[in-house]
């Protein structure tokens, strides 16, 4: 059924304005429009775009709305060229060969200028603009003359960027603890700030190589889903309150948060669990 004012069938006879579009080694998301207007992209299609880098591939996750880019930080902008063609690909596939060798020939480079920087990978620009080196280091580091060396040896223009380790583990990690892909390596745009609190409320182990992901933070999954274990825990009594329930008199010494149930120790010394339905009243 259409939407009210409009013919049956012009929503899909409709083009998108806009794409929302995942590219480059980082997973950088942005609002990207069709050279020719009247085109339309499917969803996980592989494309070819034009970005203020340069020329890359990229893939278009869905049609773009206002509200999904005003939630991205710093989205990029920029052109869907084209579809990627069989040709296409194989260009990418030998760009992505060269990576290995032009790691090795960097990291050669870097050794003889002595510079206190780790590298950690390499991206070639689909249309050869560039090549982008990304490496790790405690501080700033001037790598002016390590710059010229590389344009010398790769023939093309270089940018080195400095990183942190989680953007590390999202250029590098495969799977986490539980058996699935690493977050940053898949679906997050932003990374999130997590704490130890937040450990200690989802009553996590503490035990630093167990809560730590593979980049040696707090794993990103504790921060999301602390809204819940916030939500749930404003709704149980704290601890140490004195409570009315169906079993008597008592205070509460414990939480089990997700499970809605507090632990009380009645006057009569007892300890049991109360679930949230069975408090009738916290007393003074």
């Amino acid at each position: 059924m259409s939407e009210p004012g409009l013919p049956d069938g012009s929503l899909s006879q409709t083009p998108p304005m806009s794409y929302l579009v995942r590219h480059g080694v980082m997973r950088h998301f942005g609002e990207f429009k069709p050279a020719t207007p009247d085109h339309r992209f499917e969803k996980q299609q592989d494309v070819i775009l034009r970005t203020e880098r340069g020329i890359e591939v990229g893939q278009v996750i869905c049609p773009a709305h206002p509200a999904m880019i005003q939630a991205l930080v710093e989205p990029t902008t920029g052109t869907i060229l084209r579809v990627m063609t069989a040709e296409d690909r194989q260009r990418h596939a030998t760009l992505l060969a060269r990576r290995n060798p032009a790691y090795d020939a960097a990291a050669e480079l870097i050794r003889r200028h002595s510079l206190p920087m780790q590298l950690v990978d390499v991206e070639h620009l689909f249309g050869g603009e560039r090549v982008v080196f990304f490496f790790l280091a405690e501080k700033r580091v001037d790598f002016r003359e390590l710059v010229k060396s590389m344009a010398r040896e790769f023939q093309t223009r270089i940018e080195l960027r400095q990183i942190g380790v989680r953007d590390e583990a999202k250029l590098l990690a495969d799977y986490g603890d539980c058996g699935r892909p690493v977050c940053c390596n898949t679906h997050m745009v932003v990374m999130p700030s997590v704490s130890m609190r937040m450990a200690k409320l989802q009553k996590s182990t503490l035990d630093p190589s167990k809560i730590s992901g593979r980049c040696g933070r707090l794993k990103c999954c504790l921060r999301f889903e602390q809204d819940v274990y916030e939500e749930f825990q404003k709704q149980l009594p704290p601890i140490n309150a004195r409570i009315l329930t169906r079993k008597g008199k008592g205070r509460v010494v414990g939480q089990e948060i997700l499970n809605r149930m507090v632990l009380v120790e009645f006057e009569d010394g007892r300890r049991l669990p109360v679930q949230l339905d069975e408090i009738l009243t916290r007393l003074p």
